[in-house]
């Protein structure tokens, strides 16, 4: 018997498997006016292309802080590894019998149960709601933008009709994104919100799309392997890869190198949330909340800003506005300095399949600065979420990227003020570990950790995330 979650996803797959031929005793010829019936298709969730815009200035929340219960302790203790992680030989050869003909042994979710698309646990509901929470956003802000801004306004940012159909295209892929997830979830998925962009043009757009993608493409990335419901990881998976293609259109979009990195970075849940979260601005009263940490945020004071031709220059404030993600300011920039629309080789920063620039945005040993927040900030949809951190002083800024963590002493230069030297680190050679739009957080401890126990960072971060335009 089907459970209303898989039957879903069944219904989700139908066009698929119905579209499949039947035997038949001979071919048919249909006639050359013959349109074949539409096959039916589940509805998708219900949904507003732009919703209303701005800060939220409603009453103050009756509920505040992450969703809840009792701790079992104050942190995941670090623990060796599993003592059957390094048995097997992994010599080529096949070691246990085949279930079947041509199938190894082995693998999660291959012994022929039928699927069930569902959160199987605490861990999979929070993990899959913030997923929602982001594909809601992401809905909302590429129609947003087209209803905002001109014709005008997008051609002098050198974005045509059919890069404009692209972003509405874009922006119908979320509502899938969103009904898929939905599904899964059942009656309690969170619901569609309010959103606050600091986006004033469509250059700004353009950059503000291309680092929310990149925090809630790299979100994923950072639970999908630890999901109990593999179904439900594999259905995710497939909406993911969808985002991380939209990621890297935005970046031509913004005249950047469109993928300079070698492998893409994942990023615990409560560092997409801390992330996400100042941009939503109000939810229905009985939205489902999350569990997830918001730390304390942090700027990065001059952000690499691409609408330069040389963004070494950069100074101080280059955003728009004062927040963790906030995307390049493209009035600040003289238009003696500006990329955009440029006819020298290596200095346009024009929308491009690809530009290659002269001038790299970052280079191994700038000189970052850094403001940050203190905790007990109200954040996020009502202004109903907290900021908090367990760590103790800010000593180390962590640089997050590929499958890289780096660590650079932090100099403190006043209250909440500092600064660093960005590392010059490698993951393999020739591909810089500090590339792309990528995460930079404080921390009071240098731990060490590798892609599949990121999270394990939590307890030390002291503010951040915030995204470094590296490149």
């Amino acid at each position: 018997m089907y459970t209303a979650t898989s039957f879903a996803a069944v219904l989700a797959l139908a066009p698929a498997i119905l579209a499949a031929p039947a035997p038949q005793a001979a071919p048919i010829s249909a006639p050359a006016s013959y349109v074949p019936a539409p096959v039916p298709a589940p509805s998708d969730v219900a949904a507003t292309n732009v919703t209303s815009h701005g800060p939220y200035t409603g009453p103050a929340p009756t509920t505040t802080g992450a969703l809840t219960t009792t701790f079992l302790a104050a942190s995941v203790p670090a623990l060796p590894p599993n003592p059957t992680a390094t048995t097997y030989p992994s010599d080529g050869m096949l070691h246990d019998p085949e279930p079947a003909p041509y199938t190894p042994a082995g693998g999660l979710g291959t012994n022929g149960t039928e699927p069930v698309y569902n959160a199987k646990s605490d861990f999979d509901f929070e993990s899959l709601a913030l997923g929602l929470y982001q594909e809601w956003i992401e809905l909302d802000l590429f129609h947003w933008g087209l209803a905002t801004f001109s014709v005008e306004d997008f051609e002098a940012a050198g974005l045509t009709a059919n890069d404009r159909a692209l972003i509405e295209f874009m922006g119908d892929q979320e509502l899938g994104h969103a009904t898929l997830i939905t599904n899964i979830l059942g009656a309690a998925a969170p619901v569609q919100c309010t959103y606050n962009y600091p986006v004033n043009t469509v250059r700004e757009f353009v950059d503000f799309n291309q680092k929310l993608t990149r925090f809630g493409e790299s979100g994923v990335y950072g639970f999908l392997n630890h999901l109990d419901s593999r179904e439900a990881g594999q259905l995710l998976l497939q909406s993911i890869t969808t985002e991380a293609r939209q990621q890297m259109i935005f970046r031509q979009f913004d005249g950047l190198f469109p993928m300079p990195v070698w492998f893409e970075v994942g990023i615990p849940q409560s560092w997409a949330w801390t992330l996400l979260a100042p941009y939503i601005s109000s939810c229905p009263a009985n939205q489902t909340r999350l569990a997830w940490q918001n730390f304390p945020a942090l700027y990065v004071e001059n952000n690499p800003n691409p609408a330069r031709i040389n963004a070494n220059r950069t100074g101080f404030g280059e955003t728009v506005g004062n927040s963790s993600a906030a995307p390049l300011d493209s009035t600040v920039v003289p238009k003696a300095d500006t990329c955009l629309n440029n006819t020298v080789v290596g200095e346009d920063c024009s929308p491009a399949i690809s530009q290659n620039r002269s001038e790299p945005l970052s280079f191994p040993g700038r000189q970052v600065f850094f403001s940050w927040e203190e905790p007990g900030k109200l954040v996020g949809p009502n202004n109903s979420y907290v900021t908090t951190t367990t760590a103790g002083a800010p000593v180390y800024v962590a640089w997050v990227n590929q499958l890289n963590l780096t660590y650079t002493d932090l100099t403190i230069t006043g209250p909440n003020a500092g600064y660093t030297f960005q590392p010059n680190s490698s993951t393999y050679a020739n591909d810089p570990a500090v590339n792309g739009t990528m995460f930079v957080a404080l921390t009071s401890e240098n731990i060490t950790l590798t892609p599949f126990n990121l999270s394990m960072i939590n307890p030390f971060v002291v503010a951040g995330p915030a995204l470094y335009q590296a490149g």
